[in-house]
């Protein structure tokens, strides 16, 4: 039976490049897939093969723009936030993020209804960090994807959320929860009290988004929390979700032909945006022997790449990581998960949200090595380096890991579960 799915993915490129995996795979599988994505990424989820039915989160720019530009310059005027600690970043970065949300969410909501009405789905599929009272007032089958750090389903033995902190020292734990408390408690009451003013249920307790009939979260078992916070029945792990959307990549002469471990470095289409912090990163890294191929972001001509490097705005990061001997990230989830998929160390340098939570994880585990991002010293970051890539025990567990991570196929388990919440 085809199923007419809408999926709603947050603007940035994490959360709507996993609904571009899955929904590849449910589009082949003969359903009708359609995209309720925010407006500036007219035109690419179409060439891709899907219908777009998009939304404007804020009045529409004069000029067309990138495909997630409002958040790209939100990180370019916040990062000098970015150096301050995570409680103290919870006024200064993350409630203006969720005050952004909040705009965006009661902006478009005269449109997502519309937009329901238009495309009549049977299944809905939100992949996003904040509720859109539409979604779930439809009467239809309501889908939730979690492609950040699963601390965002809270609980009481695991480290509050966007905390980085330690799952064995809960000394600071107690602190930041107050803080979360002190600067959210207000923005959380009004928000709530609009949810329900639409015929919304209330939210969950300082939660912004609720669960959903179905609910599906990207991390793999490896790196897990369960055994300190078990999940409802409601709940299915994606060990990954990986698309096959990519383009193909051939390794650069100016890199093939030149000895040294491969070293992939992305901060993410956000992070990126910090040119400085690029700046000094790919410094440093010049001074190795290896050779890195750097995913330069939306301020690419600005950034300068030393000999033993090859970089673009863009490149197919789902290609390079299989080929690469280590990565450098800032700690997203969608290349935090892509790098275990693949069986990769990282060395993370995490900038805001729950980028924190996955270094802190990856780091306690033994995975990688979370760095101070801004104040690490060069012998930092090329002693991890050399650590990590001379570690060949760590490098065959992360190998094996990944096996078992890609067989156990996140993506088509995902339509899976889609398939049957619509049947």
């Amino acid at each position: 039976m085809s199923l007419t799915i809408l999926f709603m993915p947050e603007s940035a490129y994490g959360p709507t490049n996993n609904c571009i995996g899955v929904g590849d795979i449910l589009r082949k599988r003969g359903h009708r897939v359609v995209f309720a994505a925010e407006a500036s990424w007219k035109g690419k989820l179409e060439a891709l093969g899907f219908e777009e039915d998009l939304v404007d989160l804020a009045p529409p720019a004069e000029e067309e723009q990138d495909p997630g530009q409002f958040w790209k310059d939100f990180i370019r005027d916040t990062a000098p936030e970015y150096r301050k600690s995570t409680s103290a970043q919870l006024e200064t970065v993350t409630k203006p993020i969720w005050d952004a949300l909040i705009d965006g969410a009661k902006y478009c909501e005269p449109q997502l209804k519309a937009i329901i009405e238009r495309v009549q789905p049977d299944v809905i599929v939100e992949d996003n960090v904040i509720t859109f009272p539409a979604l779930l007032t439809a009467g239809k089958p309501f889908v939730r994807i979690v492609s950040c750090n699963p601390l965002e389903v809270r609980g009481e033995g695991v480290a509050p959320v966007f905390s980085g902190l330690p799952a064995d020292d809960r000394s600071e734990w107690d602190a930041f929860r107050a803080e979360y408390d002190r600067t959210h408690r207000e923005i959380w009451t009004a928000f709530n009290e609009w949810v329900v003013a639409q015929g919304a249920r209330p939210l969950p307790e300082l939660d912004f988004i609720h669960e959903g009939d179905l609910n599906l979260y990207v991390f793999p078992e490896i790196a897990d929390y369960v055994d300190a916070r078990p999940l409802g029945d409601s709940w299915h792990r994606l060990d990954s979700s990986v698309r096959e959307t990519d383009g193909g990549f051939e390794l650069p002469a100016s890199l093939a032909d030149r000895d040294g471990a491969l070293v992939y470095f992305s901060l993410g289409s956000l992070g990126s945006a910090d040119v400085s912090l690029m700046q000094r990163v790919i410094d440093v890294l010049g001074t190795t022997p290896h050779r890195f191929i750097v995913s330069k972001g939306p301020l690419h001509e600005e950034i300068k790449l030393a000999d033993n490097m090859w970089g673009a705005e863009f490149v197919p990061q789902t290609k390079i990581i299989p080929m690469a001997d280590l990565v450098i990230t800032h700690g997203g989830n969608n290349t935090t998960t892509e790098a275990l998929h693949f069986g990769k160390p990282m060395i993370l340098l995490p900038l805001f949200w729950d980028q924190y939570d996955n270094a802190q994880r990856i780091h306690e585990l033994g995975y990688g090595v979370r760095l101070a991002t801004y104040t690490f010293t060069d012998e930092e970051l090329t002693g991890a380096l050399d650590r990590l890539l001379g570690d060949a025990g760590l490098r065959e567990r992360l190998a094996a890991a990944g096996e078992e991570i890609r067989r156990r196929d996140g993506l088509r388990k995902a339509a899976d579960l889609i398939e049957q919440a619509g049947a």
